[in-house]
């Protein structure tokens, strides 16, 4: 009799390989649509963000009947010498953000605690090393490293957006949240005051007036009861990149070689600098870069120029940061993000919206507002476009959906 052989069931080599392959396509199928998913939820997650904010703003009104100050703080007495005091009991030059202020009314108070009273920053005593409300946030590593004032390099949730990658140095405390200044980027850096707190130019109170016509005024109060064209009608805030050291036009800054950014052409003055095979970064070739590596936007969540932590709607979002001279001072630089075609704004009333980078931005070669000769005059509709619009708090100008 013939002996019968049980073989076992199994796989072959092919079968396997085939299955193997199978599943690899499978996984790249669905790997996209996780990660669309997840982006989703980032999103989301910034947006909520973004309405906790709105919460603070309006609580903080309803606190002290006036918008938590852009541009506020301390300053040194005249006479000054220089370099200006970066540390106790010196001055943080009324450079103080809106994201200072609202710090308690984000579940932040313990940290406000620290800002807003004098910080033994070793723990040795007596000598407290820094006054309340702290030095200038635009301190430099090494001077933070030699005196360290820690609120300013601190992290906060509320403040980050989770669809931006970027962390740590050499950005401070970093933020994606912006206060919006308006369509018209002159005097935006200080409204009409030095640095010292003091009006050091008669004319600057009737240009500011004219000029200043965001959410927010730099360094002068402002109130919702300034905004007539309706808190729904209006930005508040809009969503910043931070930078990540890759030249992306958005985050960091170029000189203009227009003489006067704010008059006709001026806006798209740095536009040449754009890499033409890559028109999200600049060239890494003759481009007049301004700032080091700690001065990129974003990168100082209490510092209140507009670079750090305001924006302009002037030109449409996501596109390039052109300044005059510094980052520090003037410049055209919009709202920002790592979301897919568009970011979020902020309204007044504290709705979050979504705004695409296709929306009417308006004649971008217009001159901006001022009330000079040469500037487009004041009480004028914003030549923005409806992105302009929605960046003026008072010039009656008729919002369609969007």
């Amino acid at each position: 009799m013939k002996k019968i052989r049980h073989l076992k069931a199994g796989f072959t080599l092919v079968e396997l390989l085939v299955v193997i392959a199978i599943i690899g396509v499978m996984v790249g199928l669905l790997l996209p649509a996780v990660q669309a998913a997840r982006e989703a939820a980032r999103r989301m997650s910034c947006g909520n963000n973004f309405k906790q904010l709105g919460l603070g703003i309006h609580n903080y009104h309803a606190a002290f009947s006036q918008l938590p100050k852009h541009g506020s703080g301390t300053y040194l007495v005249p006479p000054m010498t220089f370099p200006l005091s970066r540390v106790a009991p010196g001055s943080n030059r009324s450079d103080l953000s809106v994201l200072v202020g609202v710090l308690p009314f984000v579940e932040q108070q313990a940290l406000w605690e620290q800002i807003s009273n004098p910080l033994d920053n070793d723990g040795a005593g007596p000598q407290v090393a820094f006054a309340a409300f702290g030095p200038w946030p635009n301190r430099t590593l090494a001077e933070h490293a030699a005196a360290p004032y820690n609120p300013w390099m601190s992290d906060i949730a509320t403040f980050r957006c989770p669809s931006d990658p970027g962390v740590g140095l050499p950005s401070h405390g970093r933020t994606n949240y912006a206060a919006c200044l308006g369509d018209s980027g002159t005097l935006s850096h200080v409204g009409y005051t030095s640095d010292e707190g003091r009006v050091i130019n008669a004319a600057w109170p009737a240009i500011a007036a004219s000029t200043l016509r965001g959410a927010f005024k730099p360094r002068l109060q402002s109130n919702f009861r300034d905004i007539l064209d309706g808190l729904s009608n209006t930005v508040c805030m809009g969503e910043i990149m931070t930078d990540l050291g890759d030249n992306d036009k958005r985050t960091r800054a170029v000189d203009s070689p227009a003489p006067d950014l704010w008059l006709a052409n001026g806006a798209l003055s740095c536009r040449p600098f754009v890499d033409p095979l890559r028109p999200l970064f600049w060239t890494a070739v003759g481009t007049p870069f301004t700032g080091d590596a700690e001065q990129r936007r974003g990168s100082k969540w209490a510092m209140a120029r507009p670079f750090y932590t305001g924006f302009l709607t002037v030109l449409g979002p996501n596109t390039e940061a052109c300044v005059q001279t510094t980052q520090e001072g003037e410049g055209n630089t919009s709202a920002s993000s790592r979301h897919q075609g568009g970011v979020h704004v902020l309204m007044a009333d504290g709705a979050v919206r979504f705004v695409t980078d296709s929306i009417d931005a308006g004649n971008s070669n217009s001159a901006q507002v001022r009330n000079a000769a040469a500037f487009v005059p004041p009480g004028s509709i914003s030549p923005f476009g409806l992105w302009g619009a929605l960046g003026t708090r008072a010039a009656k100008e008729t919002i369609p959906e969007f």
